[in-house]
């Protein structure tokens, strides 16, 4: 009987193609890993934007150019002859404005953004009272309660008036252009030095500190465009000072009016104010 030999089967030539079907399905499954990795929420990508363009711009494109610098430009014309001679034309480094600002909430996405317009706010302020040589008369420095612009009142006032010069108006309108950049409550604070006032208007500093506060307040909410929401004014009189009343220096760093754009907490504080 013969012995019947077993065929052989044909060789299959396209195995390769499991191979690659399986390397092809892990590279997908890795793009898509990688995909669902980097996704972007994009409500909180547009408000990211949106809060870095205020900031960097300091207000509306109608308002402030944004094309110039990050900081922006000068927000009153200086002209050319506002520059003191032998003095540089960029403004002098802050070091502490290159610091991020650190608040017991650090690491809140809402408050991260909130330093950003507060220190662009504050930029912007610098330049300004740079490029008019104002720096020792308009200065602005960040607290714990928010940004504090402190505006001696030479700059706005006549000596033992409450009446706001036609100058200081147009400063103010100008200033107003930056503090639209955020929303936050403003508080306008009246301040003088310890020296006596008996007048027929004023009785004392308490009534002359509270009218300068006041007169602020109207041209930053009727010639400013800050809504009136946003505002209150105080009057301190003598008993908030920063400096020594012993010396003519130090009462007039004394007389000012001080503008404080406060963090979103401290308006839960605020009258009529409602919960988050």
């Amino acid at each position: 009987m013969g012995r019947k030999h077993k065929e052989e089967g044909h060789p299959n030539h396209e195995r390769w193609l499991i191979t690659y079907s399986d390397l092809i399905t892990l590279l997908m499954i890795f793009f898509i890993v990688m995909y669902s990795m980097s996704k972007v929420d994009a409500a909180k990508f547009r408000a990211v934007a949106e809060s870095l363009s205020v900031t960097l711009g300091g207000g509306s494109a109608s308002k402030i150019d944004l094309a110039t610098s990050p900081s922006g430009p000068s927000i009153i014309d200086s002209g050319s002859n506002s520059q003191v001679p032998g003095q540089s034309s960029k403004p002098p480094v802050n070091p502490q404005m290159d610091k991020p600002e650190s608040t017991p909430s650090e690491g809140n996405g809402k408050n991260d953004l909130e330093n950003l317009t507060i220190e662009g706010v504050k930029a912007k302020l610098d330049q300004f009272a740079f490029e008019n040589n104002i720096q020792t008369k308009l200065v602005s420095s960040i607290e714990e309660r928010g940004l504090v612009v402190s505006i001696q009142d030479t700059l706005l006032f006549a000596s033992g008036s409450a009446e706001i010069t036609p100058a200081a108006r147009n400063i103010l309108k100008k200033i107003s252009t930056v503090l639209t950049a955020s929303s936050n409550y403003i508080k306008v604070e009246g301040h003088t030095d310890n020296l006596p006032i008996h007048t027929g208007k004023f009785p004392s500093n308490w009534e002359l500190s509270v009218l300068r506060a006041t007169n602020v307040v109207q041209i930053l909410t009727t010639e400013g465009g800050i809504d009136s929401q946003r505002l209150s004014a105080t009057g301190y009189g003598e008993y908030r000072p920063i400096a020594d009343n012993k010396t003519e220096l130090g009462r007039a760093a004394n007389r000012r009016v001080d503008l404080v754009i406060l963090r979103s907490k401290y308006e839960l504080v605020e009258p009529g104010a409602k919960s988050p």
